[in-house]
């Protein structure tokens, strides 16, 4: 019976610690959800947006006008959309190449197709995958929108070279050090101060989806 006793104890003090442990884990994830969104609301208020190299917007709000506004007049003038980026940026890239052109009614024209992107990378190597076929398809006032968070890759600054050789406007986004190349290079530049590749990327995506949701909520939905 001793035994017993014993050992019902200790079952109980077993799940006792368990179900500690089970709430400090759990105490332990929200503190660090809340850390994380912290930062990143931090992170995103920090954001920079400048028009060209010399004029930095004064806060968030003019610099998502100057980026609604940008897009207007190229949706005005139907011209031709372009993003481009790697890796998470590419996925960022293809998702607002869809919505910009579903629910901002502009005209995006997407650079992900697989033929194209494994013949240019195979041809002129991967460093010239956006700037070759771009030679072919940009037109003297279209759009092109460079996302990066280093904002050194090659292929985005090739890219952005040839655009602006045929009178392309150019965005940029990009992060880690504030003198990377693709910042010094565009019309209009968001910059996140961050060296983080998640809160960059998640900073990019939310205000290009900001913007298109601000056109749409203001023009509706043209399909």
């Amino acid at each position: 019976m001793t035994r017993a006793v014993c050992n019902t104890n200790d079952s109980q003090k077993s799940r006792a610690q368990v179900a500690f442990g089970r709430k400090n884990v759990k105490e332990q994830i929200k503190i660090m959800n809340n850390n994380y969104i912290n930062e990143l609301t931090e992170r995103l208020k920090n954001t920079e947006i400048w028009r060209g190299i010399d004029e930095r917007c004064s806060d968030y709000s003019e610099g998502i006008r100057l980026l609604v506004d940008t897009f207007t007049v190229h949706k005005e003038r139907e011209s031709h959309l372009f993003f481009i980026g790697n890796g998470g940026s590419c996925a960022i890239a293809s998702h607002m190449t869809a919505d910009y052109m579903k629910n901002g009614g502009m005209n995006t024209y997407s650079l992900y197709d697989n033929a194209v992107t494994t013949c240019m990378g195979n041809d002129y190597g991967y460093e010239y995958i956006f700037s070759r076929p771009m030679e072919f398809l940009l037109r003297e006032g279209d759009l092109l929108v460079a996302i990066s968070s280093s904002g050194n890759s090659a292929n985005i600054i090739n890219a952005i070279e040839m655009a602006r050789g045929k009178g392309t406007t150019i965005i940029t986004f990009t992060g880690f050090e504030a003198d990377n190349k693709a910042k010094q290079m565009g019309d209009v530049n968001v910059y996140v101060p961050c060296r983080k590749y998640g809160m960059v990327e998640s900073i990019h995506n939310l205000i290009l989806q900001q913007v298109v949701d601000l056109i749409m909520d203001r023009d509706g939905v043209r399909f």
